[in-house]
């Protein structure tokens, strides 16, 4: 029986990177759905739940994408109150590539950690209002770290922590931070920095960074130039630059690829998975190495 992935995109035209990924994941036909919403997502999950016998059910699946986060989110709930019993099937929620993106970033910081432990370290993540930067928040949450973000607008960066908070059950610190010496104030103290800010734009500066008696681990998501952090370079994959252990956007975006193809390859072996951030971060631990 064919291995059927939906493609469903709130944006006009759905993403070929997460064509391509699917395929390469193991998916028989990859159909896509673009301008989804969830106003007109019933029928094609009805299509999804209702064809195929119990015992079939898990080689259909679905797969949520689309760059306005909020308006995939709203989507995956939509999806999911479709579901009902054994009517459903396997789901990846993977916007704008946010979550693996994030699980990878984080699964690379605890594996470098000493002792491969984030807890009770202070991590603080740059422009963390995004979606990247608020899915890796919560997931070093989840490791245990003393999490803040950093925004550009304070009521925008507090509401992201405040989401993020309910979701991790911590706290989660708000900066506002507008330019590199507010954002070198904001890490300090910190043992971790993460940088998640839009493509090409710069963060911090090689001197808020390099003397820094506290940092141990450092990571940078962008691989535009000008990258997010002045000093890493973006193969850097544990490198070592001024006594820290540092990673570039290609250093650990394999493992995100990876990470991608392997969790299409197990929405199809049951029907009733969903792989949103946590799920998605702990599978992206036990890659790591």
């Amino acid at each position: 029986m064919k291995k059927l992935l939906y493609q469903i995109d709130t944006d006009l035209h759905p993403a070929v990177f997460d064509n391509v990924v699917a395929y390469d994941g193991g998916a028989d036909h990859v159909i896509g759905y673009g301008g989804v919403t969830p106003d007109n997502v019933g029928p094609l999950v009805d299509g999804a739940i209702f064809t195929r016998a119990p015992k079939d059910k898990k080689n259909t699946a679905i797969f949520i994408g689309g760059c306005n986060i909020a308006a995939s989110e709203a989507l995956m709930k939509a999806v999911k109150r479709k579901f009902f019993a054994n009517f459903r099937v396997s789901v990846m929620f993977d916007p704008n590539g946010s979550n693996t993106t994030a699980a990878a970033a984080v699964a690379w910081l605890v594996h470098a950690a000493p002792g491969q432990s984030l807890k009770g370290k202070r991590a603080v993540v740059l422009a963390g209002t995004g979606p990247v930067g608020q899915r890796a928040a919560l997931m070093l949450a989840c490791e245990g770290a003393r999490v803040a973000i950093t925004g550009r607008v304070a009521e925008r960066t507090q509401a992201a922590a405040k989401a993020i908070s309910e979701r991790a059950g911590v706290a989660v610190e708000a900066l506002t931070a507008l330019d590199n010496a507010t954002r070198a104030q904001a890490i300090e103290g910190a043992q971790i920095v993460l940088a998640t800010g839009k493509a090409g734009v710069h963060l911090l500066d090689e001197s808020a960074w390099r003397e820094h008696r506290h940092l141990e681990l450092l990571c940078d998501a962008n691989a535009t130039p000008q990258l997010g952090i002045e000093g890493i370079e973006m193969m850097d994959k544990g490198a070592q630059r001024h006594g820290k252990t540092v990673f570039g956007a290609i250093g650990f975006g394999a493992l995100k690829i990876s990470l991608h193809r392997a969790c299409i390859g197990k929405l199809f072996e049951q029907n009733d998975l969903v792989f949103d951030a946590e799920e998605l971060h702990s599978i992206a631990k036990s890659m790591v190495g």
